[in-house]
């Protein structure tokens, strides 16, 4: 059987023989490659057609060594693993959400509470307005204990902006030049997240790349369009994978804004970014060191805002020296 070779087997691995098993492709075929499909198949999918349903085989076919009976077995397999139905509301809330502090009780209350997995949260707003400083709290806030509103799992940063907090926190990082790396960064993350417990991907910021590529209105529908694919993806991972994802996006001026508001603003990204963002936050300044934060959209809080949200420190939380000690060896390591 497929890499069965080897003593000790990744979870990729294991879904790579159950695939292969069940579409009848097996050792009887050239081994040597096998082994090459299975390669691409981790690095081109994550979990090889398993992350959050079935790759589009259109995808696989133009792969070299992938015939399109052999695509079509593959994902015909990979669905009956998925087991992909309707189901009852009820059972989907009762999946395995997990809930994380912000680290600021007025945000928590305007969040209905926290934010939670398996969605995506964007903060929008001009330069300065607290979006990177919320990120940089909550990849703190999401490797505390679960007693103390964490989730005890790892936090995957994605940059595009030079504003990653150059500390020695226990998180992988990885800075992206174009938005064709910035998706392939996302694919290779798919399969590091099948490893290894993420409960957090911070994406700052999603559209920078864009916008710097594409110029003008002939090229926006090739922009929207691949931007369309990256958020599905970060979708299809937050989904799959049962983390949460922050994303930090930029404004742009809104000319058609209503003249009695000075200087409008609206978030970039267009009505693509717009329906594919479970949770939508406006950032802005407030007076002196105050910040602003508005529930722009969510599925069902009521709109709101909350101010003095962000702070140097974590705020109304008063941990035991267990924790201290825990938030430490994150921050700085052993000893």
């Amino acid at each position: 059987m497929l890499l069965s070779l080897r003593k000790s087997k990744t979870k990729i691995e294991e879904n790579l023989e159950r695939v292969m098993r069940k579409a009848d492709i097996s050792a009887e075929e050239d081994l040597e490659l096998e082994r090459k499909l299975a390669k691409k198949l981790k690095v081109k999918d994550g979990q090889l057609c398993i992350s959050q349903g079935i790759h589009a085989g259109d995808h696989l076919t133009r792969t070299k060594g992938f015939s399109e009976a052999k695509v079509d077995k593959i994902c015909e397999s990979a669905e009956k693993i998925v087991n992909s139905r309707f189901i009852m509301g009820i059972e989907a809330m009762l999946r395995s959400v997990i809930c994380i502090t912000t680290g600021s009780q007025a945000l928590n209350e305007l969040l209905g509470g926290s934010t939670d997995t398996q969605a995506i949260t964007e903060a929008f707003g001009v330069s300065r307005s607290g979006k990177t400083q919320l990120a940089h709290t909550l990849f703190v806030t999401t490797q505390l204990p679960t007693h103390v509103g964490g989730a005890n799992g790892k936090v995957a940063y994605l940059a595009i902006e030079k504003t990653f907090l150059s500390m020695n926190l226990k998180i992988i990082y990885a800075r992206a030049s174009t938005s064709e790396h910035q998706y392939d960064l996302l694919l290779s993350l798919a399969a590091k997240m099948s490893e290894e417990p993420f409960r957090f991907l911070i994406v700052d910021s999603v559209i920078t790349l864009f916008r710097v590529e594409y110029n003008g209105r002939g090229e926006l529908a090739g922009r929207q369009q691949k931007l369309a694919q990256m958020l599905s993806r970060l979708l299809k991972i937050a989904e799959e994978f049962n983390v949460a994802v922050y994303m930090a996006n930029q404004v742009v001026d809104d000319l058609g804004g209503a003249v009695f508001i000075s200087d409008p603003k609206k978030p970039a990204g267009g009505h693509v970014l717009a329906h594919l963002a479970t949770i939508r936050l406006i950032f802005r300044k407030g007076k002196g060191e105050q910040h602003v934060c508005k529930l722009f959209k969510a599925p069902s809080l009521p709109k709101a805002e909350a101010k003095s949200i962000l702070s140097l420190h974590i705020d109304r939380w008063r941990p035991d020296l267990s924790t201290v000690l825990t938030v430490y060896l994150m921050v700085y390591g052993d000893p």
